[in-house]
């Protein structure tokens, strides 16, 4: 596992096509914004989990 340190408006590129870029909120939280193409399957972590439980 890679691990980064990003401040917000900064972003890191995987492969040639997908951009993830921190944004802070309002609120003060930190959020991130994934550009990507509309084939690449995007999903947050404790949905993923929640997948690979189901299917055990």
């Amino acid at each position: 596992m890679l691990v980064l340190g990003r401040k917000p408006g900064e972003y890191v590129v995987i492969g040639n096509d997908i951009k993830v870029k921190v944004v802070k909120s309002d609120a003060g939280d930190l959020r991130l914004a994934i550009d990507a193409p509309r084939n690449v399957k995007i999903t947050r972590g404790e949905v993923w989990e929640e997948q690979l439980v189901s299917i055990k």
